[in-house]
């Protein structure tokens, strides 16, 4: 389901038009036959991959007809668009725990490690999520797909850029967006290294990314200096 609140989130929650769902689901048995799609969908995307995925192995898989798997997905993208959203949904929230702006305000002692610790639980959440990794490829390599992807970083990077900005007001905005725009893309593509590569020493791509990431807030004058 939708995450709803009563005030309006720091991060806006994606909802692309271009693959909704066909129908919501309003009964609990029909809310029931959703969330089953939806996680045999991520069953099977972690057992046979992006291109093997079907929705008649979805509806086999569940015991549905295709008539029913329809009557809510469309085709196999918009099961996969839903997948996506959830999980970026999930790793966009993390902002608000990680760069708090006690982080941000004393950032030489605090910034790195609350980098480190965003990293290592972005890459966990994807890890834990059934199929995450094959999600993840699929929003890169599918066009119809990549707009998760994009709305999601263009939301993290607003965020942050706000936050940064109420706290460094007299910093230049525009610099501000570019260094959070390529510091999300950074840490994004360096989780996704490590995924391509599980060789590679999980802990010390999180700190060396988070030392680049802090080295650009620190070239144009967000991370405060001792006296």
């Amino acid at each position: 389901m939708r995450k709803t609140r009563s005030d309006k989130p720091d991060i806006p929650l994606l909802n692309p038009p271009n693959l909704e769902p066909n129908k919501a689901p309003a009964q609990k048995r029909a809310l029931q036959t959703y969330e089953l799609i939806l996680q045999v969908t991520a069953e099977l995307l972690a057992e046979v991959g992006v291109e093997r995925l079907s929705t008649n192995l979805v509806c086999k898989r569940a015991g549905l007809t295709p008539p029913a798997l329809y009557r809510y997905f469309p085709n196999k993208y918009a099961l996969l668009h839903e997948l996506g959203v959830r999980m970026m949904n999930a790793q966009n929230v993390l902002i608000e725990r990680y760069l708090t702006p006690d982080v941000m305000l004393d950032p030489v002692d605090t910034l790195h490690p609350a980098l480190v610790q965003l990293f290592i639980t972005t890459y966990q959440i994807t890890l834990e999520t059934t199929g995450g990794i094959w999600i993840t490829r699929a929003m890169n390599a599918i066009p119809t797909l990549q707009e998760v992807r994009l709305l999601s970083h263009q939301a993290v990077t607003e965020e942050t850029q706000m936050r940064l900005m109420a706290l460094h007001p007299d910093t230049n905005a525009d610099q501000v967006r570019i260094t959070v725009r390529l510091s999300v893309e950074l840490m994004y593509s360096a989780i996704e290294m490590l995924f391509d590569d599980p060789n590679l020493d999980r802990q010390r791509v999180a700190e060396t990314t988070a030392w680049v990431v802090y080295d650009m807030f620190d070239r144009i004058g967000l991370v405060k200096r001792a006296a």
